[in-house]
């Protein structure tokens, strides 16, 4: 069974910034399959499927630097292997829009990939990097800021895009979906 969590921080004060791209995108992937969030202690999950394939999608309720935490409950509670996990989130290396999915690698300086890496010893999981881009504010002030409205639209694109890649990782494997998603994302 294939296991979705988007990374982000909890509370209506986070919901639409840049470090909640990954909320963003499961609360956009449960809402097209008609599947409702319940809440664990440590986290929020549905069951549903993606083509007949059985998925659980996930938020955790801790902030984005512990996600590590939440999700090796995820994965005790449903007994998911590592390599049938995909992680969703943020990378401000990335430009705005630009989609890349990867087989594991290094945190890249994501705090939350990072403490994932350091709860399971391991940086051999799938995960999907959505680029915010990057400006001359901190980067701490950065990634807890809005979109702008012209952003938005991207990002609005880029989360369709996205919940397509998921598809693709869940009926065709990683390697269908790195072939077909890995690639930016047009302005238009």
């Amino acid at each position: 069974m294939h296991l979705i969590v988007g990374l982000g921080n909890p509370g209506r004060e986070y919901k639409y910034t840049r470090h909640n791209i990954g909320f963003l995108v499961v609360d956009a992937l449960s809402k097209k399959l008609s599947a409702q969030f319940k809440r664990k202690q440590d986290y929020f999950w549905v069951k549903t499927t993606v083509k007949d394939n059985p998925v659980i999608i996930a938020k955790p309720r801790k902030f984005v630097n512990l996600s590590g935490e939440a999700l090796k409950k995820m994965v005790s509670d449903f007994g998911t292997g590592t390599n049938e996990i995909l992680i969703v989130h943020d990378d401000a290396d990335l430009s705005l829009g630009v989609l890349k999915i990867k087989k594991g690698g290094s945190s890249a300086g994501h705090r939350g990939v990072e403490s994932i890496i350091q709860k399971f010893g391991s940086s051999d999981f799938p995960r999907m990097r959505i680029g915010i881009g990057r400006d001359q504010k901190d980067l701490k002030d950065y990634v807890l800021s809005e979109f702008s409205v012209s952003e938005k639209k991207i990002i609005e694109d880029t989360i369709d895009i996205s919940i397509n890649a998921i598809f693709a990782f869940v009926d065709e494997g990683i390697d269908k979906a790195m072939l077909n998603f890995n690639r930016r994302i047009k302005e238009q």
